[in-house]
């Protein structure tokens, strides 16, 4: 195919970046780095990229710049609309149940006398979350009231307006492990289970990972729960409940690092082929 002008949105070169960057040079594309620090938009520019491959930390900026690249007719992968629905864990949800995407039960509240009632009415455990973050941040497994009324209170203490907002999903009693699966566009290519003897199985805080086989069901949750955010380069993190596979959460800047190894997959090139899609248009 012919060579792409490849721009890669970034803050900071992690090891999938330098992977991703290393795939498309291979291929004979152009790789444009935009760093997210150092970017000015005066709206008048020629942007002159084929395509714009988002892999920003920060998510704020990556959804404003996300926006305004596609303003200016540069196609991105990430799109804005699925970076803003899995950047928003309630957007998330409202986006898998609206789709029919088996999720655990939710609820959301403004206060802490109605976090705290919510809590009582879903039952103990529950687990709140942040509604924005990732990498298992702030995320608290509450098992009685005397839990509730003291996490509650410190994050009504917090600085942002968004610890403000109380995320409570069902505690679902698992083994002692989770699932994230990648997709790529409709199909989806790998997936970890993610081993640790803490609730929280994330690689980022110790979890191990070991190949776990994409069957006709993972494939299936994780391409509709993909498609109900919007679309793309996704990783989805699936709970293994006494009532099958439901869906915790979908990460729409996706690490893959600790990934390649276990499951034999080449996910760099996988989202090098994404990506030439899109860039051709």
């Amino acid at each position: 195919m012919p060579s792409l002008n490849l721009g890669l949105l970034f803050s900071r070169i992690r090891v999938e970046e330098k992977l991703l960057i290393k795939e498309a040079k291979r291929r004979g594309h152009q790789v444009r780095r935009v760093d997210s620090r150092e970017l000015v938009f005066d709206f008048e520019d020629d942007y002159d990229l084929d395509v714009l491959l988002e892999r920003d930390v920060s998510h704020s900026r990556a959804l404003y710049i996300l926006n305004l690249f596609e303003n200016g007719d540069v196609p991105t992968v990430n799109s804005y609309k699925t970076a803003r629905t899995c950047g928003d864990k309630i957007a998330t949800t409202k986006a898998l149940q609206e789709a029919g995407v088996p999720t655990p039960e939710v609820k959301v509240a403004f206060t802490q006398e109605s976090a705290l009632a919510a809590i009582e009415e879903m039952g103990y455990p529950v687990v709140l979350k942040p509604v924005t973050g990732s990498w298992g941040r702030l995320l608290a497994k509450i098992n009685d009231r005397d839990a509730a009324e003291a996490v509650l209170e410190h994050k009504s203490q917090l600085g942002s307006y968004y610890h403000k907002i109380f995320y409570i999903q069902e505690y679902v009693d698992k083994p002692d492990r989770d699932i994230r699966a990648f997709v790529v566009g409709d199909e989806t290519i790998a997936a970890i289970y993610r081993k640790s003897g803490h609730w929280i199985t994330n690689t980022a805080r110790g979890g191990e990972a070991a190949n776990c086989p994409v069957t006709q069901d993972i494939d299936q949750i994780c391409v509709d729960a993909a498609c109900a955010v919007g679309g793309g380069v996704l990783a989805v993190d699936l709970l293994e409940g006494a009532g099958g596979l439901t869906v915790a959460e979908v990460n729409y800047t996706v690490e893959f690092k600790n990934s390649v190894e276990p499951t034999g997959v080449d996910i760099p090139a996988k989202i090098v082929d994404y990506v030439e899609k899109v860039g051709e248009g």
